[in-house]
């Protein structure tokens, strides 16, 4: 349904011969009609999860023949990315780097030193895609304003898996536990969201984490990660939360990772966009390659341009060159496709 509603849009799209006003009342007056209550929060709008109704629950209850070993899974939550960490180089761009990253702003007020311990890589920005999974389960809880969260998350390994888009394997079950390792030995020395030096130096992204056994089915795994308090600071301040799409984990280039992390820290839904020198790029990454072959392989992802919900632009003006990120048009149809279709599937249930 949503394929053939996109293909619709897109028709409707070229014969207004990209006449943007037509387009933004289409889609708000779509939006309008089809998206959930929405909660402001800091920087966004953040979708509060919709509620059956009590009829609908029961039908629902009556119709599902529920095993003794079931476990309630967790929700589809949206991915949440801590908007603190996009704006500076804290994780590396590549699986296995072990120099530490050292960054210090122009004004000399932010400052990061990121090292792993010995014997160990530093954090990855492929790791963080946990992160960003816990955050957004402790976005859905101050969400729905039932408790405080807590800095120990738990969750079926299976569950987080799944989040991740990851297959529950032997394989990816043992890639979770090293990127989990790397999260907690990685040491951090930064004044972000440390001003006086309030938490010791050292102190890394999780605190620890481990696995419980469900005593009547012992397959079935549930893992607890508990936040340093430093990140979990950063995850419950109000607005410091950015939601991500969740299609950024299908991403498998490190640098298309920290690309789309910028975009949708600076360009946001912004329609005129973003621009960044290559230079500064460079200095945001951290990354440890030369600046030549950095470039080299930023103008590769750039000419590729499938990151998700922006465009990438290579830009050459006034003897500077410039990666220009836009919002993406055909981000914006599939959207409004997909809120279309969910209006749809609403009125075919009630």
């Amino acid at each position: 349904m949503r394929k053939f509603l996109t293909l619709i849009l897109e028709k409707l799209i070229k014969q207004l011969k990209d006449e943007e006003p037509e387009i933004v009342a289409l889609e708000k007056a779509v939006v309008e009609e089809a998206a959930p209550q929405t909660k402001v929060t800091g920087e966004e709008s953040v979708s509060i999860d919709e509620v059956s109704s009590p009829k609908t629950s029961e039908k629902q209850e009556k119709n599902i023949k529920k095993k003794k070993t079931e476990i309630i899974p967790y929700p589809e939550t949206p991915i949440r990315d801590v908007i603190d960490l996009m704006e500076f180089p804290f994780l590396a761009l590549s699986k296995d780097r072990v120099n530490p990253i050292i960054y210090e702003s122009e004004d000399k007020t932010q400052k990061v030193e990121i090292s792993g311990h010995r014997g160990h890589f530093i954090a990855s920005i492929y790791d963080w895609d946990i992160i960003l999974v816990v955050s957004g389960k402790i976005q859905e809880i101050i969400n729905s304003s039932s408790d405080i969260p807590s800095k120990k998350i738990t969750i079926p390994r299976h569950e987080l898996l799944k989040a991740l888009h990851k297959q529950d394997g032997k394989k990816q079950q043992n890639d979770l536990e090293k990127s989990l390792s790397r999260l907690q030995l990685t040491g951090i020395n930064t004044t972000v969201n440390n001003k006086d030096y309030r938490h010791r130096a050292g102190f890394g992204f999780i605190e620890s984490w481990g696995y419980l056994e469900r005593k009547n089915n012992r397959e079935i795994k549930i893992i607890h990660i508990t936040l340093s308090e430093w990140l979990y600071e950063l995850c419950c301040a109000q607005g410091s939360l950015l939601k991500s799409d969740s299609s950024y984990f299908e991403l498998t280039s490190g640098l298309k990772k920290f690309l789309y992390r910028t975009a949708r820290k600076h360009a946001g839904n912004n329609r005129d966009g973003w621009e960044f020198t290559i230079k500064k790029l460079y200095e945001k990454s951290g990354s440890e390659q030369e600046f030549k072959k950095f470039k080299s392989d930023l103008k590769y992802a750039v000419k590729d341009n499938n990151i998700p919900e922006y465009s990438m632009e290579w830009v050459e003006k006034n003897g500077k060159t410039l990666v220009v990120f836009k919002r993406s048009k055909i981000h914006e149809i599939g959207r409004l496709a997909e809120a279309i279709d969910k209006k749809i599937g609403f009125n075919e249930v009630r």
